[in-house]
């Protein structure tokens, strides 16, 4: 389907329907096994990626009550082998951190997905499972799903530091190590996002984490019972939320407040950046529990040029929608140490600049990263190459001048009244 997206005028719009946060969607679900008694989930993703993973969880053996807004995980006593394959869908999430998890189980599981899944590599999390006992095997020696896990009860206790700071390859190795024969550490070069840490402690799990000799070390004990059921409202997803923090900032005159977001400081180093490049943003904490919650307001006011090389791991999945906001900014922009974007659910780095390309934007490409020269975005018809979030990143890019993309089915995958609540902004047509 394309969907085209006319010029916007200048809005002030309070946002209280943004998705509920996928990230801590799929690890509820997931978390929900490791306990013996049932957990209540309140608010999740109802986006194909989350369902997938819901589906999965159950098909692992557990009893799911849904009334349209609490699920009740009853997980089982032991997780069951499946009798029919696991379908992520188009999640990279979904299948890493089921890799951690199912590594320590007892049972033969297969875990495919869509095809722009089964084309994404998976060797960055398979291999160090495998060197701790894991039995993972698939396409081109085990990097491409169609992945096969025999799951193995005795896996050793590991100390492995990864260089490249990645949340789904420490969340699949802590999800291990919670199996392990011993106490697990996990390094990196600095935090990232660290959801399953928070949650699982949240959950009684013994976990510690803090820097050490110049890197994020995160300590892991094996579990010697059930961790505690969870009882959780999802709170809003700050990455969803941003597209729509990049739509205030970039039409003049236009205010937004995004309510409920989680206000994790991995999670919106983003709205961090946009703030540096001049846009008026204020953070408004109202609780925390397993995470703080509270409200961002977005101003518009004229955007310059930054520089981006630290912490990507905390915006890895915002880059894209940034991108948008550095393309209508005054002067140059510059992203760098971004090479995960290349192996997301499409290559961003190149999707990014091909689009930006016909947008008439100048972009140089880098391995890691890219070039913006702030300018005028034009009206052109882009391509989402199956990305959720190159789709809505160029749908907001339409605000400013008029935009049509193509293949947009993928935007159900995590944001699924993203087109609901962009029509309240300008005007929207679907086609074939």
């Amino acid at each position: 389907m394309n969907i085209e997206v006319k010029p916007a005028q200048a809005f002030d719009l309070t946002i209280d329907s943004i998705a509920p946060d996928k990230s801590i969607s799929h690890r509820a679900a997931m978390f929900s096994l490791l306990c013996d008694a049932p957990s209540k989930i309140r608010n999740y993703l109802r986006g194909e990626d989350t369902l997938a993973t819901l589906k999965i969880v159950e098909q692992l053996g557990a009893v799911i009550e849904d009334n349209g807004y609490e699920i009740t995980i009853k997980p089982p006593q032991v997780m069951q082998e499946p009798q029919d394959v696991l379908d992520c869908g188009n999640s990279g999430t979904g299948m890493r951190l089921f890799c951690g998890l199912l590594a320590g189980v007892k049972g033969f599981f297969v875990l495919t997905g869509d095809r722009y899944l089964r084309s994404r590599p998976m060797a960055r999390v398979a291999k160090p499972l495998r060197s701790i006992g894991a039995k993972i095997d698939g396409r081109e020696e085990g990097n491409k799903a169609p992945l096969a896990i025999r799951g193995n009860e005795e896996l050793e206790a590991f100390e492995y530091e990864n260089k490249i700071p990645s949340a789904q390859v420490k969340s699949a190795m802590i999800l291990a190590a919670l199996r392990a024969k011993g106490e697990c550490r996990y390094l990196e070069p600095e935090l990232s996002r660290d959801h399953t840490e928070r949650i699982l402690r949240g959950m009684g799990a013994d976990i510690t984490s803090g820097m050490k000799s110049e890197r994020h070390e995160v300590r892991v004990v094996p579990l010697s019972k059930p961790l505690q059921p969870l009882d959780i409202e999802i709170p809003a997803d700050p990455s969803s939320a941003f597209f729509f923090a990049v739509a205030a900032a970039i039409v003049p005159g236009s205010r937004v407040i995004l309510k409920n977001i989680t206000l994790n400081p991995t999670r919106i180093e983003a709205f961090k950046v946009l703030q540096k490049m001049g846009a008026k943003i204020e953070f408004v904490q109202k609780e925390n529990r397993y995470e703080p919650i509270g409200d961002i307001v977005v101003e518009y006011a004229p955007l310059h040029g930054i520089k981006v090389s630290e912490r990507i791991s905390w915006l890895i999945d915002e880059l894209p929608a940034l991108a948008i906001a550095m393309a209508v900014a005054k002067g140059e922009s510059e992203v760098k140490n971004a090479k995960e974007l290349r192996v997301k659910e499409s290559d961003r780095i190149a999707t990014v600049v091909k689009n930006l390309r016909k947008c008439g934007i100048e972009v140089e490409e880098f391995e890691d990263g890219y070039r913006i020269k702030g300018g005028k975005i034009q009206s052109a018809k882009v391509d989402s190459f199956g990305d959720h979030r190159i789709a809505m990143s160029f749908l907001i890019a339409g605000l400013v001048s008029g935009m049509v993309v193509e293949d947009t089915e993928c935007i159900a995958t995590s944001f699924p009244n993203f087109i609901e609540i962009l029509q309240k902004i300008s005007e929207v047509r679907l086609g074939n």
